[in-house]
């Protein structure tokens, strides 16, 4: 991996699984809050992969 990889680690996917924890635990609600958070992002995620599969069609690493 390269720098530009350990920076989105350390600048977007570490404070998100925190954000998430803390969030699942101030939930007394037995983790919904944390469950529909989690969703969106999964969901938001997988539209995002749809729309650009056209620009990384034909690119190689």
């Amino acid at each position: 991996m390269n720098a530009a990889g350990y920076i989105f680690y350390i600048i977007f996917v570490i404070p998100l699984i925190a954000a998430m924890a803390w969030l699942i635990r101030q939930d007394k609600k037995k983790g919904k809050v944390g469950l529909l958070v989690l969703a969106a992002l999964v969901v938001g995620v997988l539209i995002y992969v749809y729309l650009k599969r056209d620009a990384l069609n034909g690119v190689r690493p």
